[in-house]
């Protein structure tokens, strides 16, 4: 694929999926209030609000300055990602590999910017649905917003037996993680970057015992 094409491709996936992430998210916001949920299909299919206050399944820094590391910690690495994605499309990069880089960035963006501006954009969900653009100001400062998500797929649950070593008796739900549209970009983008990569040592690896048989 040409320069042209492949950044065309590139930049309007990017942009359809943080469209997408951002509208969900805003109708979520502005429709459920915390701990909301709305059956999608069935049980296990649920649109669920809650908000992330920190990074990856939850994780968070202790109080506000751990919530701008964070958010600062989100800006600078979408920033590299961004930097090294343009550098190498223009270098050549594969499309397989730029569509794969691309997925993480918009997923690593969609979450900045509720990080970002939510807090100061909206008004508080506890207890009720939120504001946007409330006269009175959001509920946090500049880059201290909390991530909207809402998918939540609990398919089956079960408890473990008692014999079980170490689990033995304890609760088992999956898929109990609660997530967004740009999670789920990432998600899809970091297994499609092993994969892809995994193909590629594949290949050069047996053009290299080709080569090596011609050469016998």
């Amino acid at each position: 694929m040409d320069k042209k094409k492949q950044y065309t491709l590139v930049f309007t996936l990017m942009a359809a999926i943080l469209i997408v992430d951002q509208v969900v998210k805003i109708l979520v916001k502005t429709h459920l209030f915390m701990g909301q949920e709305i059956p999608l299909i069935g049980d296990w299919c649920l649109l669920h609000f809650t908000e992330n206050e920190g990074f990856a399944f939850g994780t968070t820094l202790g109080g506000k300055g751990g919530k701008l590391v964070l958010t600062l910690f989100r800006l600078i690495a979408s920033a590299g990602i961004l930097w090294y994605l343009l550098r190498s499309m223009k270098k050549g990069m594969r499309t397989s590999l730029a569509v794969c880089v691309s997925l993480i960035l918009v997923g690593a963006v969609g979450n900045l910017i509720d990080s970002c501006f939510y807090g100061v954009l909206f008004s508080e969900s506890t207890f009720h649905v939120a504001m946007l653009f409330p006269p009175d100001g959001g509920y946090a400062p500049l880059l201290q917003g909390k991530v909207v998500d809402m998918f939540y797929f609990p398919l089956f649950e079960f408890d473990w037996p008692q014999w079980v070593p170490f689990v033995g008796g304890k609760h088992f739900l999956f898929f109990d993680a609660i997530f967004n549209v740009a999670d789920a970009a990432i998600t899809v983008g970091a297994f499609w970057l092993c994969i892809d990569v995994l193909v590629q040592d594949h290949k050069k690896k047996l053009a290299k015992e080709q080569a090596e048989n011609q050469k016998t």
